[in-house]
């Protein structure tokens, strides 16, 4: 019953994740996944973590993919913090240094976890608007204010900053921490881990789920200088000290370490974004520069919520946010080729129709 919640829960409104039906031979180009699975050396380790050593706690620290991970990004081990999915990170980064008297700044077209984070925590926030090409105008982040919280590429717009714009907003804020989400960065866009070891105040945020085609394990993870690093320890020490699984830890180790399948995985996404982009332009969208492994699209004759729902007639699910400013777009992830067919033969049927 509600009556036995916390007064600021009543008040929260969650954040709602991209649906996960069961529909037949579904289309599924809504939640930003892999359309190709994981190495097979990451099913190998999983397996074998599968023993009786499954009735023992994991390793707090997950200390095997702490090095896996600094080995891999040209880090020391304490300037990496990892955590259950990125949003399990990023939600602890929140509480360790963004309750501030300022208010915090984000853009206002981004992840709308950033804002339930915010409530949750009683964090005040100012939401910055994009300019007319739907990209963030690094100038807006140089003013006072409590830290900087950005994605890189946006999300759902896909357009990425580059690496000077990205120094340029971390150099205007030296006493208030910048948190860099690159939940989508393999894609095309530029990381900031090369900034960090000249700026105390970056923290860069990445995941195991897009890239890596490990959303089912929930791995994420912060690279920071040691201060950073060491108080996202602390919050985590006091909230959850076992985040990681043993078949986590050991699949994360293993995706990291064949990092041939990565690379083929990024680069077939990529050229299925470049022919998707294509397709729908000639369809007659206006297709947003993504350095993601989506898309994001408006058509001038079109509304956005009805051809999400005529798709979804087809069993082809898109993303459509019933949000200010981008009610009139859809966010398309990137599938495989037959599926990214599949859907501009839909599109093409709807249209026409």
């Amino acid at each position: 019953m509600q009556s036995f919640w916390s007064p600021c829960i009543r008040e929260l409104t969650p954040y709602v994740p991209g649906e996960q039906p069961r529909i037949y031979k579904l289309v599924k180009l809504n939640t930003n996944e892999s359309p190709y699975g994981p190495s097979p050396a990451v099913f190998a380790a999983c397996r074998a973590e599968a023993a009786d050593t499954l009735r023992l706690y994991p390793d707090p620290d997950a200390t095997r993919l702490k090095q896996a991970l600094a080995a891999y990004h040209g880090v020391a081990q304490d300037q990496v913090f990892v955590g259950n999915g990125s949003d399990e990170v990023l939600a602890h980064a929140f509480y360790a240094f963004f309750q501030q008297e300022e208010a915090i700044l984000m853009p206002a077209i981004s992840y709308s976890f950033y804002a339930v984070y915010c409530r949750l925590y009683g964090i005040d926030y100012t939401a910055l608007p994009l300019d007319a090409g739907m990209r963030i105008d690094p100038a807006d982040y140089a003013r006072p204010c409590g830290g900087v919280v950005l994605a890189n590429p946006n999300a759902p717009t896909g357009i990425a900053l580059s690496l000077d714009q990205v120094e340029a907003i971390v150099q205007a804020q030296p006493e208030r921490v910048v948190l860099i989400d690159e939940a989508y960065v393999d894609f095309g866009a530029e990381s900031a881990v090369a900034l960090v070891a000249r700026y105390p105040n970056l923290l860069v945020v990445q995941t195991f789920s897009k890239a890596r085609a490990l959303a089912g394990l929930r791995v994420g993870y912060a690279i920071g200088q040691a201060g950073l690093i060491a108080g996202l320890e602390r919050v985590k020490n006091s909230f959850n000290s076992y985040p990681l699984g043993r078949p986590a830890i050991a699949g994360a180790v293993a995706s990291i370490e064949d990092d041939a399948w990565f690379r083929d995985s990024v680069a077939r996404v990529v050229a299925s974004r470049e022919h998707l982009t294509r397709q729908l332009t000639e369809l007659g969208f206006t297709v947003l520069p993504s350095a993601a492994n989506f898309v994001f699209v408006t058509h001038a004759h079109a509304k956005a919520g009805e051809l999400a729902a005529a798709l979804r007639q087809r069993a082809i699910l898109v993303r459509h946010f019933n949000s200010e400013g981008i009610a009139d777009y859809l966010r398309i992830s990137i599938g495989t080729p037959a599926e990214c067919d599949s859907l501009c033969l839909a599109l093409r049927d709807i249209l026409g129709a």
